[in-house]
């Protein structure tokens, strides 16, 4: 199982491809494929077909996933996209760091 440096419900920006600078929040990750899914970021068409009789068929706007190597953390105190820290607390829980400002979240 690979670690992910982003979470669920961080905000991120896109740091190469077609959707470059843009910035999003994360609304699932997958470690086993290394992957994320940004809200607004990545939308790709999906085909879907109708599956029961009055239900309608068509063209759906979905988010697609893409490579969590592609995206960079935006520290929500300081607002700049940022790598990451770790800060290890005195009863051993581990802490999320911002390297530009030094803010924890």
């Amino acid at each position: 199982m690979n670690n992910i440096h982003v979470k669920t419900g961080d905000t991120v920006v896109v740091l190469s491809g077609k959707d470059k600078g843009k910035q999003g929040k994360v609304l699932e990750v997958s470690p086993k494929e290394n992957k994320v899914i940004v809200e607004g970021i990545n939308v790709v068409s999906k085909h879907v077909k109708p599956r029961r009789a009055g239900e309608t068929g068509g063209i759906l706007k979905v988010e697609g996933p893409m490579h969590a190597c592609k995206v960079m953390l935006v520290c929500p105190k300081c607002g700049k996209p940022t790598r990451l820290a770790h800060k290890l607390n005195a009863d051993g829980t581990k802490q999320r760091v911002c390297k530009k400002c030094g803010e924890t979240f």
